[in-house]
């Protein structure tokens, strides 16, 4: 099952016509797309017919809607999922919705993942049914013991059963990389497993948080999604080390893609 097609270890997206009404109201032709999978798969799952390739074709449907109406997608780093010799930890910054939405499309092709998720998602009236089929670990985000001990728990099971986990360790997410709200559950999840980390760097800000209903915020196709996954980190000590790895990572990636943005930026103003 190979839905995004790699040149070089890359993903880019291609240049393709967008339709008038797509450069206008980009939200009203992603949210129609959005909202239809949501439905479709919410159905499935139901009905018990879901499984990984209805969740990864779904989810790269929702892709294809953003780029779509203009958002470029660049993807790196897949072949270190590629070399796994067994399950790993994955654990990245948290900006949007879209991440989440978007990663079963590049993860399932090639391993068998699962997130950490709020308690909040499984309770949704269409979307819960989605998430229970995913199997996630549940935490609050307001009891940090509680949440600590369901990652570690739920995590060692999972990883047993060959299953990768997805950990965004921020307390919210947000376009800004805030260090002090970077746990380390993640790196302790690993240790504890002696599972390998992947740390993964992204930028989904095309994908606006909204003010109202937070999934649902404006599009901005000038933006390009970017996902970046780094060789595996084995952990080695109780984590910390491994954690601030992570940390350097992602801050490394996050300050080389806003300099080629700005880059970008004044090129365009020039022409």
């Amino acid at each position: 099952m190979k839905l995004l097609q790699y040149t070089n270890g890359v993903y880019r997206t291609h240049p393709v016509h967008i339709p008038w009404f797509c450069r206008k109201l980009p939200e009203l032709c992603l949210y129609r797309t959005f909202i239809r999978e949501v439905f479709y798969s919410s159905r499935l799952s139901k009905r018990g017919s879901y499984n990984n390739m209805e969740w990864a074709s779904s989810s790269y449907r929702v892709m294809l809607g953003l780029e779509k109406v203009g958002v470029r997608f660049e993807i790196s780093g897949i072949e270190h999922l590629e070399n796994l010799k067994s399950p790993c930890v994955i654990i990245g910054n948290h900006m949007s919705v879209l991440e989440t939405v978007i990663l079963p499309a590049i993860l399932l092709p090639i391993i068998n993942a699962t997130f950490v998720v709020k308690q909040s998602l499984l309770d949704y009236p269409v979307f819960g049914h989605i998430m229970q089929y995913c199997d996630p670990i549940a935490v609050t985000r307001t009891q940090p013991r509680q949440d600590l001990i369901a990652v570690i728990e739920g995590g060692i099971e999972r990883l047993g059963k060959g299953i990768s986990i997805v950990v965004f360790p921020q307390t919210t997410r947000t376009v800004t990389f805030d260090t002090d709200q970077f746990s380390s559950i993640g790196a302790k999840l690993a240790q504890k497993a002696d599972a390998p980390i992947v740390p993964l760097a992204l930028c989904s800000a095309a994908w606006k948080n909204g003010k109202r209903l937070k999934d649902f915020g404006g599009i901005d196709p000038s933006l390009t999604v970017r996902f970046a996954f780094g060789p595996p980190i084995p952990v080695q000590s109780r984590g910390s080390d491994e954690h601030q790895k992570v940390i350097e990572y992602i801050r490394k990636n996050l300050t080389v893609w806003e300099k080629e943005d700005s880059m970008d930026y004044i090129k365009k103003e020039d022409d």
